[in-house]
C-alpha cells in the first residue's frame, strides 16, 4: 500500500504535520520563516526538510507530496483587522502556495498533488466585499466562479469542476479535542481534489436523515411509505430545492410576515447549508410548475413548527 505523503506552506509549529503524521501520513517537507517556530517543528519532526521562505520555493523542483496543506497569513482577512484581503501585503502569500502547487502538478504532469487543504479565519467570507473567498475558489479551479445569488458564502458548500472537486466548511475548535478548547475559534477548511470527486467525502461527515419532533414527539420528518413518491411518479418532473436562511424564517414566522417568510427561501445555486454537520437545516422542495404548492406546504409547516 502506498504511504502518503505531505508538504506543508506557512508551517507555523507543524500543526498539520502532526495531525497528519497521526493518521500514517509521513511529512516530508515545510516551509516556514520564524526560528521558534521551526524549532518546535525539527524537534517533533527531525526528518522534515525545511524549504524556508514560500515566496523563493518552485514547487516543480521540491519532492512531490501526495496532500499539500497551508493556512495562508490570515491577517489582511480577519474581522479585527484592516480588512485589505488578499491584497494585503500578508494574505496576498496566499497565491505563491497557489503558483507551487501549479508548478509541482505542471513538473509531475498533473499526478502530484492529489488534494491541498487550505484553512483560514472565518474573515475570508466577507473581505473585499466577499470576493476574496470567491477568488480563492477561483485560483484553485483556474476558472470563474458565480457569486452566490444571496451575495453570502454559506459555512459550507462545493464547486466541482472537470479537473478539480473542491469542498469547504466551517469548523469550531470548542468543539474539537479533548479538552474542549474554552473559547470559540472558528474557521474555515478547504478540500480540493485533483484527481477525483472525494472533497466531500474527506470534509463531509455522511449521516442518516434527522426527524425534527414536535412537543408531542410527533416526527415532522416522516419516513413512512405514505410519505415517499415512487420513482414513475417523479420520472420527468424537475425537483427544486432551496436552503432556507434560518434567522430570517425564525423571525418573520414569529411576527406572522408571510411575504417576508417566503423571501427566507434561498435562491436557486446558493451554496446548500445542509452539508453543515452540526445541526438539522431546513429546506424548501418541490417539483417545478408546482412552486405554489410546495410554498404553500412548507410555510404551513413550518409556522406551526415556530409557534
Amino acid at each position: 500500500m502506498t504511504k502518503l505523503t505531505l508538504g506543508s506552506l506557512f508551517d507555523g509549529i507543524g500543526v498539520f504535520p502532526l495531525a497528519a503524521s497521526r493518521y500514517g501520513i509521513q511529512p516530508i517537507w515545510a516551509s516556514e520563516i520564524e526560528k521558534a517556530p521551526i524549532s518546535i517543528t525539527k524537534r517533533h519532526f527531525p526528518n522534515i526538510h525545511h524549504l524556508g521562505d514560500v515566496t523563493k520555493v518552485k514547487g516543480g523542483e521540491i519532492p512531490p507530496v501526495h496532500i499539500i496543506t497551508f493556512g495562508s497569513p490570515c491577517q489582511n482577512l480577519s474581522n479585527i483587522g484592516k480588512r485589505e484581503g488578499l491584497t494585503g501585503s500578508q494574505s496576498s502569500l496566499f497565491f505563491h502556495a497557489i503558483r507551487i502547487i501549479e508548478e509541482m502538478r505542471c513538473a509531475t504532469n498533473g499526478t502530484y498533488p492529489v488534494i491541498a487543504v487550505w484553512e483560514n479565519v472565518m474573515g475570508a467570507f466577507s473581505s473585499n466585499n466577499r470576493l476574496d473567498f470567491k477568488a480563492v475558489l477561483e485560483s484553485f479551479t483556474n476558472t470563474e466562479i458565480p457569486m452566490p445569488a444571496s451575495e453570502v458564502w454559506a459555512n459550507a458548500g462545493m464547486v466541482r469542476g472537470n479537473d478539480v472537486d473542491i469542498a469547504w466548511r466551517l469548523l469550531d475548535a470548542q468543539y474539537w479535542g479533548k479538552p474542549t478548547l474554552a473559547q470559540r475559534r472558528r474557521r474555515i477548511f478547504l478540500v480540493a481534489d485533483f484527481r477525483g470527486r472525494r472533497a466531500t467525502e474527506i470534509l463531509f461527515k455522511a449521516r442518516d436523515l434527522q426527524s425534527v419532533f414536535t412537543s408531542s414527539g410527533e416526527s415532522r420528518l416522516s419516513s413512512t411509505i405514505a410519505s415517499r413518491i415512487s420513482t414513475q411518479k417523479a420520472r420527468g418532473k424537475i425537483p427544486i430545492i432551496r436552503p432556507f436562511q434560518e434567522r430570517r424564517m425564525r423571525s418573520t414566522a414569529k411576527e406572522k410576515n408571510e411575504k417576508g417568510f417566503h423571501g427566507s427561501f434561498g435562491r436557486t445555486g446558493d451554496p446548500f447549508p445542509t452539508l453543515l454537520a452540526g445541526s438539522v437545516n431546513y429546506f424548501t422542495f418541490w417539483y417545478e410548475g408546482e412552486e405554489e404548492e410546495g410554498f404553500s406546504i412548507l410555510s404551513i409547516k413550518s409556522m406551526n413548527y415556530i409557534h
